[in-house]
Protein backbone atom coordinates (compact mmCIF):
# COMPACT_ATOMS: atom_id res chain seq x y z
CA UNK A 1 0.00 0.00 0.00
CA UNK A 2 0.74 3.36 -0.41
CA UNK A 3 0.05 6.75 0.93
CA UNK A 4 0.54 10.05 -0.63
CA UNK A 5 0.99 13.63 0.99
CA UNK A 6 1.09 16.61 -1.74
CA UNK A 7 2.72 20.16 -1.19
CA UNK A 8 3.70 23.14 -2.05
CA UNK A 9 0.36 24.63 -3.18
CA UNK A 10 0.08 28.39 -2.59
CA UNK A 11 -1.64 31.75 -4.25
CA UNK A 12 0.21 33.03 -7.08
CA UNK A 13 0.26 35.77 -9.54
CA UNK A 14 -0.60 35.24 -13.12
CA UNK A 15 2.43 34.24 -15.21
CA UNK A 16 4.20 32.78 -11.93
CA UNK A 17 5.50 29.58 -10.93
CA UNK A 18 5.03 26.73 -8.55
CA UNK A 19 6.66 23.49 -8.02
CA UNK A 20 3.92 20.82 -6.09
CA UNK A 21 5.55 17.83 -4.65
CA UNK A 22 3.89 14.04 -3.50
CA UNK A 23 5.27 12.48 -1.23
CA UNK A 24 5.06 8.88 -0.97
CA UNK A 25 5.07 6.55 1.80
CA UNK A 26 4.92 2.47 1.93
CA UNK A 27 6.77 -0.05 0.13
CA UNK A 28 7.56 -0.31 -3.59
CA UNK A 29 7.26 3.42 -4.99
CA UNK A 30 8.70 2.00 -8.11
CA UNK A 31 6.16 -0.16 -8.86
CA UNK A 32 3.78 2.76 -9.48
CA UNK A 33 2.18 4.99 -12.07
CA UNK A 34 2.02 8.57 -10.87
CA UNK A 35 -0.51 11.04 -12.14
CA UNK A 36 -1.46 14.68 -11.09
CA UNK A 37 -4.92 15.57 -11.34
CA UNK A 38 -6.91 18.73 -10.38
CA UNK A 39 -10.12 19.91 -9.64
CA UNK A 40 -11.74 23.71 -9.63
CA UNK A 41 -14.99 24.80 -8.35
CA UNK A 42 -18.04 23.31 -9.49
CA UNK A 43 -15.45 21.00 -12.22
CA UNK A 44 -15.37 17.76 -12.87
CA UNK A 45 -11.63 16.10 -11.72
CA UNK A 46 -9.47 16.28 -14.70
CA UNK A 47 -6.07 14.63 -15.45
CA UNK A 48 -2.78 16.92 -16.07
CA UNK A 49 0.32 14.52 -15.74
CA UNK A 50 0.84 11.30 -15.43
CA UNK A 51 4.99 9.77 -15.50
CA UNK A 52 5.58 5.92 -15.90
CA UNK A 53 7.19 3.84 -12.78
CA UNK A 54 10.82 4.74 -13.89
CA UNK A 55 9.98 8.22 -15.13
CA UNK A 56 11.39 7.51 -18.38
CA UNK A 57 7.75 8.55 -20.02
CA UNK A 58 5.26 11.56 -19.56
CA UNK A 59 2.27 12.37 -21.01
CA UNK A 60 0.11 16.06 -20.29
CA UNK A 61 -3.15 17.37 -20.89
CA UNK A 62 -3.46 19.56 -23.67
CA UNK A 63 -3.98 22.68 -22.05
CA UNK A 64 -0.91 22.43 -19.52
CA UNK A 65 1.62 21.28 -22.56
CA UNK A 66 4.93 23.45 -22.40
CA UNK A 67 4.14 25.04 -19.05
CA UNK A 68 3.89 22.37 -16.64
CA UNK A 69 6.85 19.46 -16.15
CA UNK A 70 6.16 16.05 -14.23
CA UNK A 71 9.44 14.16 -12.28
CA UNK A 72 9.90 11.80 -9.70
CA UNK A 73 13.08 10.78 -7.72
CA UNK A 74 12.37 7.64 -6.80
CA UNK A 75 15.14 7.45 -4.02
CA UNK A 76 13.47 10.38 -2.46
CA UNK A 77 9.88 8.44 -3.34
CA UNK A 78 8.28 11.83 -4.52
CA UNK A 79 6.99 13.23 -7.59
CA UNK A 80 7.35 16.94 -8.48
CA UNK A 81 5.12 18.68 -10.71
CA UNK A 82 6.53 22.60 -11.57
CA UNK A 83 4.25 24.58 -12.50
CA UNK A 84 5.22 27.54 -14.82
CA UNK A 85 3.55 30.49 -16.96
CA UNK A 86 0.51 30.35 -14.58
CA UNK A 87 -2.80 31.23 -15.32
CA UNK A 88 -6.10 31.83 -13.32
CA UNK A 89 -7.71 28.65 -15.11
CA UNK A 90 -5.28 26.86 -13.38
CA UNK A 91 -6.69 27.60 -10.20
CA UNK A 92 -7.75 24.39 -8.69
CA UNK A 93 -7.00 21.74 -5.53
CA UNK A 94 -4.38 19.38 -7.10
CA UNK A 95 -4.03 15.97 -6.79
CA UNK A 96 -1.91 13.33 -7.05
CA UNK A 97 -2.24 10.13 -7.41
CA UNK A 98 -0.68 6.50 -7.90
CA UNK A 99 -1.63 3.22 -9.92
CA UNK A 100 0.42 -0.19 -9.89
CA UNK A 101 2.37 -0.06 -13.11
CA UNK A 102 0.55 -2.88 -15.50
CA UNK A 103 0.99 -1.17 -18.89
CA UNK A 104 1.52 2.49 -20.08
CA UNK A 105 -1.70 3.11 -22.31
CA UNK A 106 -3.81 6.30 -22.77
CA UNK A 107 -5.98 4.60 -20.23
CA UNK A 108 -3.64 5.48 -17.45
CA UNK A 109 -5.18 9.14 -18.01
CA UNK A 110 -8.35 8.42 -16.22
CA UNK A 111 -8.76 8.64 -12.72
CA UNK A 112 -9.91 5.32 -12.19
CA UNK A 113 -6.53 3.84 -13.09
CA UNK A 114 -5.23 4.96 -9.78
CA UNK A 115 -5.83 3.35 -6.54
CA UNK A 116 -4.15 5.63 -4.20
CA UNK A 117 -4.98 9.40 -3.76
CA UNK A 118 -3.17 12.21 -2.10
CA UNK A 119 -5.79 14.90 0.08
CA UNK A 120 -5.11 17.69 -2.68
CA UNK A 121 -3.12 20.69 -2.16
CA UNK A 122 -4.92 24.42 -3.46
CA UNK A 123 -3.24 26.15 -6.13
CA UNK A 124 -4.84 30.03 -6.62
CA UNK A 125 -3.47 31.53 -9.43
CA UNK A 126 -5.27 35.83 -9.62
CA UNK A 127 -5.22 37.85 -12.49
Amino acid sequence: QVQLVESGGALVQAGGSLRLSCAASGRGFTSYHVGWFRQAPGKEREFVARINWSGGSTVYTGSVKGRFTISRDNAKNTVYLQMNSLKPEDTAVYYCAAGMATGWSAGWSAATKYDYWGQGTQVTVSS
